[in-house]
């Protein structure tokens, strides 16, 4: 250790880091990620594998062999996941903190274009009326404001003003971490209504709790009995958006009211919303026929 300091300082080389040392600094550096606990997750799953190493020592090779092995055990999507973690350390590691010089390409696997899924409002109302209550409550607002689960869960009642009309979610609330303000329609309303009274200080609740968990056992046999698959909790903010761009809202009302941080994210319901395309796909109605019709040569007839 002492000649590692003494080469550092006199010879201005970089003493080694573990890819634990580096795990410790990006997690008290990503502290305020949203998504902070999730990326714990992955770093306990990763840490079987790059544990014991070096920063130096992690390859192309070995990444590309993690890679491989969630793959097996998940899906490519998850496995990317895992391999973007590992890319955002390393990068950090080499542009931010100067640790190493380089650090090996990771390669990401392929994933395909999946579709939106959302319900029909037939759809929805059959999968509300299955639900049980608390789960029905917090579905059908979930639909109203398109708010991510999360919010609604731990939706308090100071974040709420029925008279203006309005919810907050604050910013160290949001997956953005920016501040969100959401404007309440006559069906979030009456959701909200049904709800007060039944706590001071949570507006949904079950056993005197925030919902935390939404994907139950009961809400998986509510969609059987409903006769809904492919759909997850999630998908009812996919819904909103979806019935909203299909209603006539721009995408970049549809950003604003959803609070997505880029206008990437709401491409993915453009295709809902041709219909004001409609005009300009008729400008060259008839032009095809009207043409061919010019150009049909004339026939001479003999006598």
């Amino acid at each position: 250790m002492k000649v590692s300091l003494w080469r550092a300082h006199r010879l201005g080389e970089k003493p080694r880091r573990t890819w634990q040392e580096a795990v410790v600094r990006w997690v008290q550096e990503k502290d305020h990620k949203a998504d902070r606990d999730k990326d714990l997750g992955k770093l306990r799953w990763l840490d079987g594998y790059f544990g014991g190493l070096y920063l130096d020592e992690i390859s192309r090779d070995r990444v590309d062999q993690v890679g491989v092995l969630k793959k097996i055990e998940a899906t490519p999507s998850t496995a990317n996941r895992y391999l973007a973690l590992v890319r955002a350390i390393l990068r950090a590691a080499r542009d931010d903190w100067e640790w190493i010089d380089r650090c090996p390409r990771v390669k990401l696997y392929p994933e395909p274009k999946k579709r939106v899924r959302y319900l029909s409002r037939e759809e929805a109302a059959l999968l509300l009326k299955e639900l049980p209550p608390h789960l029905a409550a917090l579905a059908e607002f979930s639909l109203a404001t398109g708010l991510r689960q999360r919010n609604v869960s731990y939706l308090r009642w100071d974040q709420v003003d029925v008279a203006r009309r309005m919810a907050w979610i604050h910013a160290d609330q949001s997956k953005s971490r920016k501040a969100i303000a959401v404007p309440l329609n006559d069906s979030a309303l009456s959701v909200l209504e049904g709800q007060r009274g039944k706590h001071s200080a949570w507006v949904f609740t079950y056993a005197d709790k925030p919902v935390d968990r939404t994907s139950t056992k009961a809400w998986k046999a509510a969609l059987g009995r409903a006769g809904i698959e492919n759909f997850r909790w999630h998908d009812l903010r996919h819904t909103w958006a979806s019935w909203h761009v299909q209603n006539g809202t721009s995408l970049q009302e549809l950003q604003a009211l959803g609070g997505w941080s880029s206008f990437e994210m709401v491409l993915r319901y453009a295709h809902l919303a041709a219909d004001h395309l409609q005009a300009a796909a008729c400008r060259i109605d008839g032009t095809i026929r009207t043409q061919s019709i010019q150009h049909t040569p004339l026939r001479l007839v003999r006598s």
